[in-house]
């Protein structure tokens, strides 16, 4: 995650209150449940890096061998996969 997570309830008020501010959206459930939903849908968002990331670590954990061994650059590896990965998802991270 590239932003703090204590920030998500704050950003995600100020998403709420600008779109109802410009009377781009008229809720149809209190405010605070629009709130918590954006905020829920953000930290999502936000957590698809961290979830490819471990995904990535599981995968590699098979090379583990010729990774010790210095056959291997972990770090190359795990580059290459964690792109392979995004671009099969057509994920913009």
């Amino acid at each position: 995650m590239r932003i703090p997570k204590n920030w998500v309830p704050s950003i995600a008020g100020k998403i709420v209150n600008n779109l109802l501010k410009k009377e781009l959206a008229e809720p149809a459930v209190p405010v605070e449940t629009l709130i918590a939903e954006t905020e829920r849908l953000l930290l999502e968002e936000l957590m698809v890096e961290d979830r490819i990331n471990d995904e990535v670590r599981q995968i590699l954990k098979k090379f583990e061998p010729e990774i010790e061994k210095g056959r291997l650059d972990y770090r190359k590896l795990f580059d290459m996969t964690k792109q392979k990965i995004v671009r099969e998802r057509n994920v913009i991270l």
